[in-house]
């Protein structure tokens, strides 16, 4: 499924969840052609992420619904702003509500700790990466938050990219019988996927070196220090791309950039995120 596909379908059952057989507090006492207006109040600075996917939310329940703009994703923001604004049946204004509220609220504060990750990495080639550390049935828009907020989305699951970590290496026997086993499988299977391997030690990352050449993409550097990583730099001499991760924040990321390594993956850029504060105030019409 495309992205479109994948955001209907997570509307479809997010609303399922939520409204069940009914939302049984509007519809015991406001009529069904009841028609309303909402703003969404901005009340904390950040990064706004998640303007298309509530037009999506409102449409999805009532085409025909108006919908203003007054930001766009990737914005930064200030409390008292104004979002958008939307016209529709008071109906589907509050069954939209907190489903807007909550992805927007958790989008953005995703997106705005990644804006501060990127412009850590303002001056150096590093990219920012998130990971597959998501939440369950939202890793769509929370990846997609990323992307607003500057970063870069790694592999989106266990499906679109051969990523040979730790637990592979170990259950495979060796780090070499885990990348010919990988790359086989792809030659065997005619898939069309990039194979990334994960090394703990210097004596890993010469071992890829000597067999990897055509078979594997990325080596990720996975644990080294800002110095282990400079002299596994060395040894790759640019012939692939190069990935930093483990024990990497706010705090140190620059010493891991300086290095030169192609990009740092940061799970806390999602799990480590807190939602923004936002408001989606209802009037009649």
């Amino acid at each position: 499924m495309n992205f479109d596909e994948q955001l209907h379908h997570l509307v479809d059952e997010a609303l399922k969840e939520d409204v069940g057989d009914g939302d049984h507090s509007t519809l015991s006492c406001i009529p069904a052609d009841a028609k309303g207006k909402a703003v969404l109040n901005i009340k904390q600075d950040g990064i706004l992420a998640g303007m298309l996917v509530a037009e999506n939310i409102f449409k999805y329940k009532e085409s025909s619904c108006i919908f203003i703009p007054y930001k766009k994703d990737g914005d930064q923001i200030k409390a008292g702003e104004k979002a958008f604004e939307v016209e529709a049946t008071v109906h589907t204004i509050l069954q939209c509500e907190r489903l807007v509220l909550n992805c927007m609220q958790r989008m953005s504060g995703i997106a705005t700790l990644t804006r501060l990750y990127a412009d850590k990495l303002t001056g150096y080639k590093t990219r920012i990466l998130d990971t597959r550390k998501t939440t369950p049935n939202f890793r769509l828009l929370e990846k997609e938050a990323v992307r607003i907020g500057g970063g870069m989305n790694h592999r989106f699951g266990l499906y679109d990219m051969i990523m040979l970590k730790d637990n592979h290496i170990d259950f495979c026997g060796s780090i070499e019988k885990a990348m010919e086993k990988a790359y086989e499988y792809v030659q065997t299977k005619n898939l069309h996927l990039k194979i990334e391997v994960e090394t703990r030690s210097i004596d890993d990352v010469k071992k890829v070196m000597v067999i990897g050449k055509g078979k594997v993409f990325r080596i990720m550097l996975d644990n080294f220090t800002p110095r282990q990583i400079t002299e596994a730099l060395k040894v790759i001499g640019g012939q692939f791309e190069t990935e930093a991760s483990g024990g990497i924040n706010l705090d140190n990321i620059e010493e891991f950039a300086k290095t030169g390594v192609d990009y740092i993956s940061v799970g806390a850029l999602i799990h480590q995120a807190r939602s923004l504060d936002m408001s989606l105030k209802a009037v009649p019409l």
